[in-house]
């Protein structure tokens, strides 16, 4: 996973304004401080105040309604937050459309213990938040939840906001998504999976879950946008050109190449083919040309760690996590992190400010997109068969 937004201090003596509009949902609190932009390491520093109903009212703009706007804006600042790019860059890009022909979300229950729903082509996040509200519920009644999704054609963004629901519950949760061709196997030219993401959340005792989230992609679809977006260079040996060439250019790689697998060789290939299959034949989804489908599958497991007889999971997990953070480190290396422990760190200094860097260019584009919201504008509620 790529992180492109920087933490930046604000400059001394700027005051901040209290707002007075603070963010409905808890997830996304912070220091109410109003909007006063300033410039700081070539990112635009804004209130978190104001850049959450900025987003709010540009995700309005597509047409959803109340409910359906909160949860993808809790989710994308559950990612901005963190520096991850699920985040905001979503909006300016096509990553939260509505389909207007959507129809009615479909769940049905083939066992006890399971779950499929067809999303009807609605927003990828409404449905894979659901299918961890759903998998939780079999999870505390049957030891064991498990859910598939399909016929969804958004970004579910960051996996680990779902991962974590589950693992506060002192359950494990595991969360695969698929989505359409960007990221070539091992020795090809020609893109067949998704960036293939996958979040793992674990409990432990005297402490938050540890989560993973992370592509088994060398880099974020999100992140090529973000790069594109500010003209910035990709790192080297994350992309390749239509010809199978690497590539530092957004653009090159959009135009027809493919991002790598993570190592760029067969491993992570072969664990990114696995999630491919997991989310999506298995779960009813697209497994061909997957974008013109709109069909794109998630798959997402919540497991009780009482069902495997070991009633000191919790402190042993607690133990080995310890472990590995106390570690004895090589020269130069000041800390050994946990999965998921440098964006709660950040997410925890950019409230405790109460403002967080956005790259100019995509601030603006979000601004011309709340700029556009309508109150009074029709709004089409998600529907549930």
């Amino acid at each position: 996973m790529s992180f492109s937004l920087k933490s930046a201090s604000i400059t001394p003596g700027v005051t901040m304004m209290k707002s007075k509009s603070p963010l409905k949902r808890g997830r996304v609190s912070s220091a109410s401080k109003k909007s006063f932009v300033v410039k700081a390491s070539g990112d635009t520093m804004v209130s978190i105040d104001e850049l959450t109903e900025t987003t709010r009212k540009a995700i309005k703009t597509y047409g959803y309604d109340e409910k359906a706007t909160e949860c993808i804006l809790d989710i994308l600042m559950y990612a901005q937050l963190r520096g991850n790019n699920q985040g905001i860059i979503k909006v300016t890009t096509n990553g939260i459309a509505r389909d207007p022909e959507a129809t009615p979300i479909k769940i049905t229950e083939p066992v006890p213990l399971s779950a499929a729903i067809d999303g009807g082509n609605n927003h990828g996040m409404i449905v894979l938040d659901k299918a961890a509200e759903i998998a939780i519920e079999k999870c505390k009644q049957h030891g064991v939840g498990v859910v598939g999704t399909n016929h969804t054609f958004t970004s579910t963004g960051a996996l680990g906001y779902y991962a974590k629901k589950i693992g506060e519950q002192g359950m494990v949760g595991i969360v695969l998504a698929q989505s359409p061709e960007f990221v070539a196997p091992a020795g090809a030219k020609q893109a067949i999976f998704g960036t293939n993401p996958i979040g793992c959340s674990i409990p432990r005792k005297g402490g938050e879950p540890m989560t993973l989230d992370m592509a088994t992609s060398a880099y974020a679809f999100f992140g090529l946008l973000e790069a594109k977006t500010s003209g910035k260079p990709l790192p080297p040996n994350v992309a390749q050109d239509k010809d199978g060439n690497m590539t530092t250019d957004a653009n090159a790689a959009l135009d027809g190449g493919a991002i790598m697998t993570f190592d760029c060789g067969y491993k992570s290939s072969n664990l990114s083919l696995c999630i491919e299959l997991l989310a999506g034949p298995l779960v009813g989804a697209a497994y061909n040309d997957k974008k013109a489908a709109k069909n794109w599958g998630n798959l997402v497991f919540a497991i009780d760690p009482k069902i495997l007889g070991n009633d000191d999971f919790l402190e042993q997990s607690a133990f080995v996590m310890e472990r590995v953070k106390n570690a004895e480190r090589k020269e130069g290396v000041s800390s050994i992190n946990l999965p998921g422990e440098r964006g709660d760190a950040l997410a925890a200094e950019n409230k405790k400010k109460g403002t967080i860097g956005v790259e100019p260019n995509l601030w603006k584009g979000l601004q011309e997109y709340a700029a556009k919201y309508d109150p009074k504008a029709e709004v089409f509620p998600i529907e549930w068969a």
